[in-house]
């Protein structure tokens, strides 16, 4: 068992509140969230999450902004995998965004597949790594959703959550 992400592009003001907290329990509160939501909105990794980190960064937990607001970077909300919404939710403003966005499209996939060596990424700590095999094109369709979420989370003026959770 490992942990999943997704992500969800929401306005900055849902319902009138403007609390990232509170938009994130009236959110994820509800297990169902994911289909309350336009299926445009949201964006599930699964378990890749870590090795894209890794391959945006070079790195399995840090980075800079904007390429680690990504998919690690932005403010944690939540660390709440067992409590109340049985979740980590990460909150990503619309000005980080933006740049996340522009810089998922300064950079093609081809310019990252260099880092993919999955016996190194393991040896990093990243999460399935040992399990992604030799191809670096296996990553390539989970970027190309990312750089296409975060541009309309960009050109909608969003803010994108990410939700952490174990995968069953």
């Amino acid at each position: 068992m490992g942990l999943a992400m997704s992500y969800l592009r929401v306005p900055p003001v849902l319902e009138g509140e403007r609390d990232p907290g509170a938009i994130a329990r009236l959110i994820f509160g509800a297990s169902d969230w994911r289909r309350r939501q336009p299926a445009p909105c949201v964006l599930d990794l699964g378990g890749g999450w870590q090795a894209l980190h890794y391959l945006i960064t070079g790195d399995p937990w840090d980075g800079r902004p904007p390429e680690a607001d990504v998919v690690c970077g932005g403010r944690l909300l939540t660390e709440d995998g067992t409590g109340e919404l049985g979740a980590d939710v990460i909150y990503l403003a619309p000005d980080r965004v933006k740049p996340a966005a522009d810089q998922l499209a300064a950079t093609p996939y081809a310019e990252l597949a260099g880092r993919y060596d999955p016996a190194a990424m393991a040896a990093a700590g990243v999460q399935d790594a040992a399990a992604l095999g030799p191809d670096p094109a296996t990553l390539e369709p989970a970027y190309g959703g990312l750089a296409r979420f975060f541009r309309a989370a960009a050109d909608d003026g969003q803010a994108v959550y990410k939700v952490m959770a174990e995968r069953g």
